[in-house]
């Protein structure tokens, strides 16, 4: 990939750890709370008609909004999943050791320290370096 390409890259995959899917959690609980307050109005205020179906349309309401953010996730995720930016929720699931900050600098390489000093852990943030000869998106160490 050239620069330009490990730019955009870095950029959606920062917007969407960030911004997109923070939100999209945001949203979610919010539409559980209006869930939840309609059915506290449904059930305390029972013997009122008008409180009654004002909770109908909050638990309405509530249910339409996670299901609307649950698909806008899966959709997220999917499209995170073919574009190749959830490597770091694959790391998670193999059950590998993710240093995000990095300890061998920006030079750090798999074999030393690099110019920036630090303990030879590979990689471009000297994180973790994943190898597995048996999967062909990782055949090299």
């Amino acid at each position: 990939m050239d620069s330009s390409t490990q730019l955009a890259y870095g950029f959606v995959q920062r917007f969407n750890e960030v911004i997109l899917f923070p939100t999209i959690a945001l949203l979610s609980a919010v539409a559980l709370l209006v869930f939840m307050y309609g059915c506290f109005l449904y059930i305390v205020r029972a013997a009122d008609p008008a409180a009654r179906a004002q909770g109908v349309k909050h638990i309405t309401w509530g249910i339409l909004g996670v299901v609307i953010m649950l698909s806008a996730y899966t959709i997220m995720s999917i499209a995170a999943g073919t574009f190749g930016l959830n490597d770091e929720l694959d790391r998670a699931n193999d059950g590998q050791m993710v240093n995000p900050i990095g300890t061998g600098g920006a030079n750090g390489g798999a074999t030393g320290g690099g110019a920036n000093g630090g303990a030879p852990t590979g990689g471009v943030n000297g994180g973790a370096v994943r190898c597995d000869p048996s999967d062909p998106r990782y055949p090299t160490c």
